[in-house]
């Protein structure tokens, strides 16, 4: 057992994030870039279709209260994040300050369940991309072929003119008292907008991390600005009938229904549980500590300031959408389309979808490129395949590992039916959040003479916080949830005892320094 808790030693860790040549990575990010990888990540679905779900369900106008609670859970995580990534500025994030701390088997469970949460998670954006993207190109009479739009077996319908998924338009069907059998149906078989999505990112993540990180800045400012023009004219409408917002701000905290989690305090910390899936992404930043330019002092800047300017927003956007709308009437796809119709901005529906396609596309571009230097540090380390972590000589990016899970994601999105991933990529987060914390407190207590650029503050109350906090909200999450993270995680110690422990740089290491001397013979 002990062999299993073998860590991997800090010097070995700071010499490796030193090399140099053209089987390193290149350091071509700055602060500027960190942060905006941070913004790309976290600002995707979540603006667009969390907020108002959980405002009509469980908080009502308090859900800006859920963003605070929910900004302040993250924060505690994030702090303890950007003390490892400084004090280790290596790729591989949360599985690297694993291995560093608690031992090799901790390191291989974390590294395999951030696959849940970049590989997975990156797959379920895509196929909500695809939607965006179909939805976006109707409004503008272009009809893509229904089957090639949807994953195998989606249920397909033409209704006023436009192909719309059963399942989502179902509601309005019976609304209007329509009778689906009546409609033209179609049924998907390849979601080929997912996959050219997912191969398109694939390709800007080999030719390199600086033109990867250059288009990614460019989404956030459209992306940003849309969300910017959102809260613009959102506040002009606010001040120019001022009792109407004041109407549907009250009450700011409507009464509990008698069941916890609707309404009142309860729906409060409800609402954050659930919005706080909205701010996954941040961790992301980590994985490309390697590439900073400056580690140590830029990517605590890239890691907290990301989590800051989200948090602001989220807070805004939540604000002023329900005070331009009563809370009661946005738990639909698009609250915040619905919001901006509502001021008559006319344009607005439009000036979401493009918001969503840029999200989106961001977020799986930094999805990608956080697993696929999660296998390269892996691979350094003997726990996978060597071909894991080949660089490229002219790109300098982890090129065969990046293209090997390009099409393995493209072929899950375009495939596979994604409804319960995203409870799946959130544990997996959670998890990645709790053995963080974990470690940040550990290494303090083992190693308190370490250099560290930047300091977690109030330790070990912040670690603990991190850890509490990531633990209910696991545990609020369902018991199918749990058991599909069991059976992934035993599908994991499977090609571990195969393969990785076999394989382990550091076990043997700790072999060789076990190994009795040999006897001199007379």
């Amino acid at each position: 057992m002990a062999n299993l808790l073998a860590t991997k030693p800090l010097d070995m860790i700071l010499q490796e994030s030193e090399e140099q040549g053209e089987h390193s990575l290149k350091r071509a990010l700055g602060p500027t870039n960190l942060i905006t990888l941070g913004i790309g990540a976290i600002i995707g679905a979540g603006i667009f279709v969390l907020t108002g779900a959980a405002a009509a369900q469980y908080a009502g106008p308090a859900i800006v209260l859920s963003f605070v609670l929910a900004g302040i859970a993250c924060a505690f995580a994030g702090l303890c994040y950007s003390e490892f990534a400084s004090l280790i500025p290596i790729a591989g994030s949360a599985y690297t300050y694993g291995y560093a701390t608690l031992g090799e088997i901790f390191a291989w469970i974390i590294g395999w369940d951030l696959i849940l949460e970049y590989a997975f998670g990156a797959a379920t954006v895509a196929s909500g991309w695809s939607g965006y993207v179909n939805s976006f190109l109707q409004d503008f009479g272009i009809h893509l072929p229904p089957s090639l739009t949807a994953t195998p077996g989606t249920d397909m319908v033409m209704y006023n003119g436009r192909w719309e998924r059963l399942a989502t338009i179902l509601p309005t069907l019976k609304a209007h008292a329509v009778d689906p059998s009546t409609l033209q149906h179609v049924q998907g078989t390849f979601n080929l907008v997912a996959f050219l999505a997912i191969c398109l990112v694939t390709l800007v993540l080999v030719i390199g991390i600086k033109e990867s990180a250059n288009l990614n800045s460019g989404i956030v400012i459209v992306k940003v600005a849309i969300v910017l023009t959102f809260i613009g004219i959102a506040t002009i409408f606010v001040m120019h009938d001022p009792a109407s917002a004041t109407k549907n701000w009250t009450p700011f905290i409507p009464p509990n229904t008698g069941e916890f989690g609707h309404y009142g305090w309860s729906g409060i910390a409800r609402g954050a549980a659930v919005i706080f899936f909205a701010y996954i992404g941040f961790d992301a930043v980590s994985t490309a500590a390697q590439e900073a330019k400056n580690p140590q002092r830029d990517m605590p800047i890239g890691i907290l300031g990301s989590l800051v300017i989200c948090t602001i927003l989220y807070i805004l956007v939540s604000g002023l959408l329900t005070g331009v709308v009563s809370y009661t009437t946005l738990n639909v796809p698009d609250p915040v389309a619905v919001g901006i119709d509502h001021t008559g901005v006319r344009w607005g529906s439009i000036l979401v979808k493009v918001g969503a396609i840029a999200g989106l596309g961001s977020v799986m571009l930094v999805m990608l490129l956080g697993q696929s230097r999660v296998f390269f540090s892996m691979s350094r380390d003997g726990l996978l395949p060597q071909w894991a972590g080949a660089v490229h000589p002219r790109f300098r990016t982890p090129w065969i590992s990046s293209i090997l899970v390009g099409i393995f994601v493209a072929i899950f999105a375009s495939l596979i039916p994604i409804g319960i991933l995203g409870e799946l990529v959130s544990i997996g987060t959670l998890l990645a959040f709790i053995i963080v914390c974990a470690g940040v407190w550990i290494l303090r207590v083992r190693r308190p003479q370490l250099h560290r650029p930047f300091k977690t503050p109030w330790v070990p109350f912040v670690p603990i916080m991190g850890i509490l906090i990531s633990g209910l909200m696991m545990a609020s999450l369902p018991l199918d949830t749990w058991l599909r993270l069991i059976v992934w995680l035993i599908i994991g110690m499977a090609v571990y005892f195969g393969y990785g422990r076999y394989h382990s740089r550091v076990q043997a290491v700790v072999q060789a320094e076990t190994k009795p001397p040999k006897v001199m013979a007379d």
